[in-house]
């Protein structure tokens, strides 16, 4: 086995993305297109990862790497006395393109002009900073690498697996919000009947009746008979919710386990493998564990893998 180690502040290997740092420097090219894609992929439901600045490249020189403004003609390096007219920077870069140092927006850029990749695994937030940079790519005609989701896993112990039993849920249930699995609880085992289903729907069927009752009599009085419907409906569905926030209040017991559960398998309401440390797998089950991870680690499937003790 051969291990490479490439040094990237190589002028190099700099020059080779001299000409988008140019556009960066002059331009702002990369901000813009990138403000673009991260508009798209909120609406898409994606947070974003890394935002843009108007130049995305330090300068970088000894023990300096500081931000790089542009402002009224004249760029100059942040908390730094250095300034270059147009000229004076263009020179610079050709000269010393070692001294520029792409930003988290022009990182992914620069990587794969130096180093393509066919595919690049990581993880959810990984992948979706990817993702901002898709366009990037397009625009300076790099090519973009294939997106692939690493493996997640999620261990859990013995007595949390018991836990969840005695609760009548499956591990699977966790993974959605505390107050839903309190609710589905609540509706499981009280005695009490706390939905109006069945009521609300004679209600409505009642209202209509009213309707066509009164517009026989007024057309206009159609719309005031829909106003007290609605009206009616709505307290009606404001009492459902006391009855349920009423019957929750008896299973507090239940709702204090649903709660430790949670934290446990979702620390901080994110992925428990962002919280624990593999050290206290490997101290309770010793290197097993490690040729356990990699028998259920998958290939391609975009599955999220569940590991509990027999």
């Amino acid at each position: 086995m051969v291990l490479i180690v490439l040094k990237p502040d190589n002028a190099a290997l700099k020059k080779e993305l001299a000409a988008v740092f140019e556009d960066d420097l002059l331009n702002q090219t990369a901000s813009g297109i990138v403000e673009k894609s991260i508009a798209s992929l909120s609406d898409a439901g994606y947070k974003v990862q890394a935002n843009p600045r108007e130049i995305n490249l330090f300068y970088l020189k000894d023990d300096l790497r500081e931000r790089i403004e542009e402002t009224n003609g004249e760029w100059k390096v942040v908390n730094d006395g250095t300034r270059f007219s147009k000229d004076e920077l263009l020179k610079e870069l050709e000269q010393n393109p070692e001294r520029f140092s792409p930003n988290v927006i022009l990182r992914g850029l620069y990587q794969e002009t130096i180093l393509p990749n066919i595919a690049f695994i990581g993880g959810g937030g990984e992948t979706a900073y990817w993702l901002q940079l898709k366009s990037l790519f397009e625009h300076y005609k790099v090519p973009f690498p294939v997106l692939i989701l690493r493996n997640s896993f999620l261990m859990v112990e013995e007595k949390w697996k018991d836990l969840i039993n005695k609760l009548n849920f499956s591990i699977e249930d966790f993974f959605l919000p505390e107050q839903d699995l309190v609710n589905q609880l609540v509706l499981k085992e009280s005695t009490n009947d706390t939905k109006l289903n069945g009521s609300l729907l004679a209600i409505e069927k009642l209202y209509d009746s009213f309707k066509q009752q009164a517009k026989a009599v007024d057309a206009t009085l159609e719309q005031h008979v829909d106003a007290l419907k609605k009206m009616t409906v709505f307290r009606l569905q404001e009492l459902e919710k006391k009855m349920l926030r009423a019957e929750k209040r008896k299973f507090t017991d239940q709702q204090g386990q649903i709660q430790k559960v949670k934290a446990h398998l979702f620390p901080g309401n994110g992925l428990q493998e962002r919280h624990e440390n593999i050290s206290y797998h490997y101290a309770k089950y010793g290197a097993a564990i490690l040729q356990t991870l990699y028998n259920e680690s998958l290939s391609l499937e975009q599955e999220f893998v569940i590991l509990t003790e027999k």
